[in-house]
């Protein structure tokens, strides 16, 4: 008997949309691409809880007839190319016509498109890929697609979506890329009835200034290279603003959004020195290639690009960097496309050889400004056995059980060994104990140590907060503004109060008591990203992410002196912690010597 057989269509369209429309951003970038090829100048793009219950794309481009309306929901439909050839010569966004069938398929989705030389348009109404209804109507020019309950028919698709504000984020990230692609498309992003982003048609620098936040205007370099194998343009960033996490990097070629690990290496190898250690640079930069030179059609989000020769194109972005960052040091750089005005560049700035550290809340030669536990276990160093034993599956978190000022039952006995620290190249703390000597990490001691205390007194209730003499702005970019909203509850249970002023804006009127911090406006910035970078990493619940990202951002650094006393009570402090031989991520604290080893190691024999 014969068992191969051809899917009916609605499977084939379903599982098409399984590769194509992972999540309502992925639908979001499908129409907007839609309405880019169309010619449109303007696109408008509503949404209700995140794009699952509504996603609509409004554009005033070139509209569809009649007939182009119904074909456009069929299979490999598509205006862009007519034979294989036509891929070589690739420009427009979309091309394998699989996207409105996708959609269709998952979706509830009504069409409303005119021509701007017809009478009437054309509304259709689906649901499934099922034609329900097909009319003429009194449109304005253009086309707007409304998909409603996506995946209603994919009941497990839809259980893996996020909460709405992780999906929102998703298509704000979608929204940024295409309105950096087309500066000069005028393009707004709504959610019930509020405006998230409005941007209108711009220079690329306002562009980015619009999407990012106003002080990325003073962190970016102009970049332009023309060469007979690639045009390079668009902006890098300056050594000083770049970032531990990634976010800030777009790299466009053809004015396709894409992802290349490799060119990316080439803008990072152009900094050389002049970044700090694992971060990474803002780019905004534009490749115009010959389209017979790439292959697009590797990957169904079409975000990765295969190139003719790669090798070529890294030499040319590379020096392009180079030469933009060797050029900003050396003269001013005068902007003529501001709105109000031309903004003028610090003539003759240098770039240090080297960024500064980040700051440092005990920079000020203050005591380390934790209190986790003030009584002392005694003898502290018999702990010292378990730092032998496995890593821990988990990070243990403090429980109510344990989040009082007392010592475990079993610590009652020990005594502290009077002995003076010493500082080892400014990262170690060494120490003498009775069985040998202990090495101490203390970056990693310390954000065990804050990381504890953000949760040992703040379980189930919320943390005293100090109030700010000035309040401080803090300005986001709408991905982190997003971001933000959905950890604002945390936040607040951490001791940082914030209150909305403006769009994208919110006032810092208050921070941690405990902790103290030079700039809270440093330290949320800080702390949106590296929850965005790591947060979905550590499996940690939301509150011990925030509180990880946090006492990452505050513990004291490498290469910071401590005196004596400060060494003395981190010892004092990291043991009075619930598992003081790992980091909030996972990283050793210490590590024991003991006398026997050390007496093996020197080949000696005890008398």
């Amino acid at each position: 008997m014969d068992v191969i057989r051809q899917l009916p269509d609605h499977v084939a369209n379903q599982i098409a949309a399984g590769e194509v429309i992972l999540r309502p951003a992925s639908a979001v970038k499908e129409l907007m691409e839609n309405s880019l090829d169309a010619g449109a100048d303007r696109i408008q793009v509503t949404l209700r809880e995140a794009g699952k219950q509504l996603i609509e794309v409004s554009d005033n481009g070139c509209g569809m007839s009649e007939s182009d309306a119904r074909m456009c929901f069929e299979r490999h439909a598509t205006s862009k190319i007519t034979r294989i050839e036509d891929l070589h010569r690739l420009l427009s966004m979309g091309f394998r016509g699989e996207a409105l069938a996708s959609i269709a398929a998952v979706a509830q989705v009504e069409l409303r498109t005119r021509r701007p030389h017809d009478e009437l348009g054309t509304l259709l109404v689906l649901e499934g890929s099922k034609v329900l209804r097909q009319e003429p109507a009194v449109l304005p020019a253009g086309t707007t697609i409304s998909v409603k309950n996506l995946f209603f028919n994919v009941p497990a698709r839809r259980a893996f979506l996020k909460s709405n504000q992780a999906e929102l984020r998703h298509i704000i990230d979608v929204f940024t890329r295409l309105a950096l692609a087309r500066p000069d498309v005028q393009m707004e992003l709504m959610q019930y009835d509020v405006t998230i982003i409005s941007v209108p048609k711009a220079s690329l620098r306002q562009r980015i200034v619009h999407l990012l936040g106003n002080p990325y205007n003073e962190k970016i370099i102009p970049i332009e290279e023309q060469t007979n194998v690639v045009n390079i343009s668009g902006y890098i960033g300056k050594p000083d603003s770049a970032r531990r996490t990634r976010g800030d990097q777009f790299l466009f070629v053809n004015r396709r959004f894409i992802r290349s690990p490799y060119l990316h290496r080439a803008v990072v190898s152009a900094y050389g020195d002049l970044l700090r250690p694992d971060t990474y640079p803002l780019y905004v930069l534009f490749l115009e290639v010959d389209p017979a030179r790439i292959d697009v059609n590797i990957h169904p989000t079409k975000e990765e690009v295969r190139f003719e020769d790669e090798k070529i194109l890294y030499a040319f972005v590379h020096a392009a960097a180079r030469h933009a960052l060797a050029r900003f040091t050396q003269m001013p750089t005068l902007d003529f496309s501001q709105e109000t005005a031309i903004d003028r560049l610090p003539a003759f700035q240098q770039m240090p050889a080297a960024a500064p550290p980040p700051a440092d809340p005990s920079a000020d030669g203050r005591p380390l400004q934790v209190t986790l536990n003030t009584s002392r276990p005694r003898h502290w160093e018999k702990l010292l056995e378990v730092a032998r034993s496995e890593r821990p599956v988990a990070v243990v978190v403090p429980s109510e059980a344990t989040a009082d000022t007392q010592p475990p039952a079993a610590l009652e006995d020990f005594s502290l060994a009077e002995v003076v620290p010493y500082q080892l190249h400014g990262r170690y703390v060494l120490s003498p104990v009775k069985s040998g000597f202990v090495l101490i990490d203390q970056q990693a001691a310390h954000e065990r140590i804050l990381f504890e205390r953000l949760l040992h007194s703040a379980v189930g209730k919320r943390q005293g907060s100090q109030q700010q003499l000035f309040p401080e702005t803090l300005h986001l970019s709408a991905s982190h503004a997003a971001l933000l909203e959905e950890l604002l509850t945390e936040l607040r249970e951490l001791g940082f109060e914030l209150e909305p002023f403006g769009t994208h804006t919110y006032l810092i009127r208050g921070m941690p008591a405990e902790i103290g911090v030079s700039s809270g406006r440093e330290t949320l910035e800080q702390l949106l990203q590296d929850y965005q970078e790591e947060g979905q990493h550590l499996k940690l619940r939301l509150r011990e992410q925030l509180a990880a990202s946090l006492a990452r951002r505050l513990a004291i650094r490498a290469g910071k002196t401590l005196t004596v006393k400060e060494m003395q009570e981190l010892i004092d402090r990291l043991f009075a912690c619930t598992t003081p031989y790992w980091s909030p991520f996972g990283k050793r604290t210490l590590i024991l010597f003991d006398e026997e080893e050390i007496v093996r190691l020197f080949g000696e024999r005890r008398s």
